[in-house]
């Protein structure tokens, strides 16, 4: 965990940065761009992966942490029926605007009635949260029986963390509160009543977290030399999942 981390009044501001790309639609600088072009390529597996793992083309799912909206857009557009969460107004009013996306403010997290989805997902949001042993309860009561549930978050013992040990960007202190493993996810799932099903590595994670600490570090060719790092690592993790940068996991509720 992250220690002495502002309190939750002050935190927000933290998340208002034009560098933080995941709540902005900025393409300014090479950075940006690779970014949003491998959005665009992992929305489609993304999508292909909720699908396969409810064995279902359609259903009800929620989306918490939206963001500005796109994978929530992509999952209405292959007409699931779609709830978004999201805390940034700025983000939220984006998702309106591009999307015609009615997202909720966290607010109204605990306002959908019990076992009313198929699918819930995280992307790259379970770090964020403040109280998780609430978070999980509510995971366990809004989802389905037979639904899943899929969180990515970065992983810490990943070959590109320990290449950059505290320089690791991907511990983007201090909005992310929690730092996660392959074994901590797992048992924290099990203690909280889920079952791992499936875990899946993000590959492109690896280019562009080794990017962003090089130029944590000041390199001023960060591009390539992270482009190289990432690739190192990338390799490493096809060799060992569980030394990717970032790990997708679909779990189910015990039965």
């Amino acid at each position: 965990m992250t220690q002495d981390v502002p309190v939750e009044a002050e935190i927000g501001r933290y998340y208002e940065s034009p560098d933080y790309i995941s709540h902005t639609n900025t393409r300014s600088g090479i950075m940006n761009r690779v970014y949003h072009w491998v959005r665009s390529y992992m929305l489609k597996k993304k999508a292909k992966l909720v699908e396969e793992a409810c064995h279902m083309k359609k259903g009800r799912i929620l989306d918490i942490g939206c963001g500005t909206g796109y994978f929530a857009h992509t999952m209405q557009q292959r007409d699931w029926d779609v709830e978004a969460i999201e805390k940034s107004a700025d983000a939220r009013a984006f998702a309106w605007q591009h999307f015609n996306l009615n997202v909720l403010d966290e607010s109204h997290m605990n306002s959908f009635n019990d076992r009313s989805f198929n699918a819930i997902t995280m992307w790259h949001v379970m770090e964020h949260i403040e109280d998780l042993p609430a978070l999980w309860s509510l995971l366990k009561r809004q989802l389905q029986d037979q639904g899943r549930l899929i969180v990515a978050v970065p992983n810490c013992s990943s070959a590109d963390a320990a290449v950059y040990n505290s320089m690791w960007a991907a511990y983007d202190v201090p909005r992310h509160l929690w730092h996660f493993t392959p074994d901590t996810m797992q048992q924290m799932a099990s203690q909280n009543g889920f079952v791992l099903c499936e875990r899946y590595p993000m590959p492109f994670d690896a280019f562009y977290v080794s990017m962003l600490s090089e130029k944590y570090l000041g390199n001023p060719v960060y591009f390539l030399k992270g482009l190289w790092t990432g690739a190192v690592c990338g390799l490493k993790s096809i060799v060992r999942s569980d030394r990717s940068s970032s790990i997708i996991y679909v779990f189910r509720k015990k039965k």
